[in-house]
């Protein structure tokens, strides 16, 4: 049922019943159907004033719902919030407020706010986007938030990540160097150029947007996935790590799902938060991984 059948429907309900039954229907609705029908007299009373609705005095969210521990709520949907408009509203700061006074059970993973912990990457107008790097005022309304896609959800906006971890630790993530200095307080050190080439690798937050926008990931559940790539390129393009671990990686890298499964098709680096160039760093570490086969200089 649309949002205005839904609207009617409550309404002429209201108007068939006494002032006691209208106030017991209203106790019953649910905290969405409240503030539609809140927002829906409103509407009207600015209507009978003559009165225009202002705009940006409220932020329309279309958001994604799914439980599959209630029975009501096992067939996914999507319900309607009217945030109130603030200067620098971000679409998390957005969910929050819907989730802190309309409904307590809506999810969304968030942590640190900062667009460091990537915990909160969601899909917002048919876009992989941090919710709390994402400006409201940028997008079109409503503003359709949806769980990351070719992930399976496992509550509202909040998806099961297991795979995309265990692809990332697949390509060993931490630093493997020949021997380290004898004195603890010795720094490993490495040139200004090396840092330089690698550092936006290392800019990862594990977000899994990339892996998300990713139509071979979707379509080949055991291809690594650019972020694990990219993760795999900071660390064997760094000149501290040993030969023979530079070499073990390439290895991981060179394999039917790994490096080879990429289409160049720039989906990960679009909509990476941090700017990553993950196409870039895959198509380097293809021509390593040649270089490494044929050893012939």
């Amino acid at each position: 049922m649309s949002e205005p059948e839904q609207q009617t429907g409550l309404e002429e309900a209201e108007e068939s019943t006494t002032d006691s039954q209208a106030q017991e229907f209203r106790a019953e609705r649910s905290p969405q159907q409240r503030q539609v029908a809140a927002e829906a007299a409103r509407e009207r009373e600015r209507a009978a004033a003559g009165e225009e609705r202002e705009d940006g005095e409220t932020v329309h969210l279309k958001v994604f719902r799914y439980d599959p521990d209630v029975p009501e709520k096992q067939e996914p949907r999507f319900d309607h919030f009217y945030v109130p408009a603030e200067r620098g509203l971000t679409v998390l700061d957005a969910l929050i407020y819907a989730r802190d006074h309309f409904d307590t059970t809506l999810t969304v993973r968030h942590s640190c706010r900062q667009a460091i912990c990537g915990s909160d990457a969601v899909f917002i107008n048919g876009r992989q986007r941090l919710a709390c790097k994402t400006q409201v005022a940028g997008l079109d309304e409503p503003v359709q938030v949806e769980p990351l896609p070719h992930q399976d959800v496992v509550k509202d906006l909040v998806v099961d990540m297991e795979h995309f971890y265990d692809q990332m630790h697949a390509v060993e993530p931490f630093f493997q160097p020949d021997a380290v200095p004898e004195d603890d307080l010795k720094e490993q050190h490495q040139s200004r150029e090396n840092r330089e080439k690698i550092k936006l690798a290392t800019r990862c937050i594990w977000c899994g947007a990339c892996m998300s926008s990713c139509n071979i990931a979707a379509g080949d559940n055991q291809y690594l996935g650019p972020a694990a790539i990219s993760t795999a390129y900071r660390f064997a393009f760094d000149e501290r790590e040993g030969d023979d671990a530079t070499e073990h990686r390439l290895d991981l890298m060179d394999q039917e799902h790994g490096v080879w499964r990429c289409q160049t098709q720039f989906s990960c680096t679009n909509v990476c938060p941090k700017d990553i160039p993950l196409t870039e760093h895959i198509q380097e570490l293809k021509r390593s991984a040649v270089k490494n086969n044929l050893k012939f200089w």
